[in-house]
């Protein structure tokens, strides 16, 4: 499996220093099990080829590989690393159709796919990124840099569940890389900004949308916001569990134990056998008349 040691932020715009490392170690993957496949007369120049490439010496790369494809070494990894050569030139068109070349050579061949995913990302073609990338995933979906490209196509594509899918799934692959973490926060909060969009589009005046907002406001401290924002959940639903509940909480943290009593006491009479109501009430008691 390759480990992405340099994962770079998901920003969604077209190739940049992740393509370039999945370059980098997608070249490392064409080892002598595939040049083995060439005439030996094309197998030397086909792998001083990849060197040039993992030199940064493309024009040398390109004469290797286009010299090995007229001497008859037409085969999917071929076509692939020429692919490769034109990706990092930035000349997407040119690469898509070598990346296109070797899917039809070798459909099940996964390294064409991804690369071809990222450049029709670069050339903002994103919904067919994504079934590209999509297919890539099912070939291999133990590779994580398929992965973290149709990441960043969901992205674009507005598809915010897809999004933090692949991110659990990049996590679960590498759990000790604080990158994939971290983007799986960000997928997370993006896709909350997503629902909490829909939810203010569909009913502006719904509860849910007011309870979000005010365990927002609790999370970030700004306690004072959080009560406002619970108290018009509870003007557009009166009886939603849990929100007296919420306002008990902040009183009792506030230090003002009165107002948190009359909202437990509206939180059990809302849902009497609520265990974390009783508790709290009970605790409450315990603090006397103050």
């Amino acid at each position: 499996m390759t480990t992405l040691s340099h994962f770079r932020r998901d920003d969604g715009k077209g190739c940049g220093p992740v393509t370039i490392l999945i370059l980098v170690c997608l070249l490392s993957k064409m080892g002598s099990g595939h040049a083995q496949s060439l005439p030996p007369s094309l197998q030397v120049e086909f792998e001083g080829g990849v060197a040039a490439v993992q030199a940064g010496r493309l024009d040398e790369a390109e004469k290797a590989f286009l010299h090995v494809l007229r001497g008859g070494g037409k085969v999917s990894f071929v076509y692939n690393n020429l692919g490769i050569v034109y990706q990092m030139r930035g000349d997407q068109k040119r690469a898509i159709a070598q990346f296109r070349e070797a899917i039809s050579l070798q459909p099940d061949y996964a390294a064409p796919r991804t690369l071809l995913g990222a450049s029709l990302l670069a050339l903002g073609q994103d919904e067919e990124a994504a079934r590209e990338l999509e297919r890539a995933v099912k070939l291999q979906p133990d590779e994580p840099l398929a992965r973290v490209q149709l990441a960043r196509a969901y992205k674009r594509t507005g598809n915010y569940a897809g999004r933090v899918e692949q991110y659990q799934a990049l996590y679960s692959l590498q759990p000790k890389n604080p990158e994939f973490l971290y983007q799986l926060g960000r997928a997370y909060s993006d896709q909350t900004e997503w629902c909490l969009r829909e939810i203010r589009r569909i009913d502006p005046n719904s509860a849910c949308l007011y309870e979000t907002l005010g365990e927002n406001y609790r999370l970030q401290g700004h306690l004072d916001l959080a009560v406002s924002a619970y108290q018009r959940a509870l003007s557009a639903e009166p009886k939603r569990p849990g929100i007296h509940f919420a306002l008990a909480q902040i009183y009792l943290q506030q230090g003002n134990t009165p107002e948190a009593r009359k909202e437990i006491n509206e939180e059990l009479a809302i849902v009497p056998e609520s265990v974390v109501a009783r508790a709290l009430a009970k605790k409450l008691s315990a603090q006397g008349p103050n």
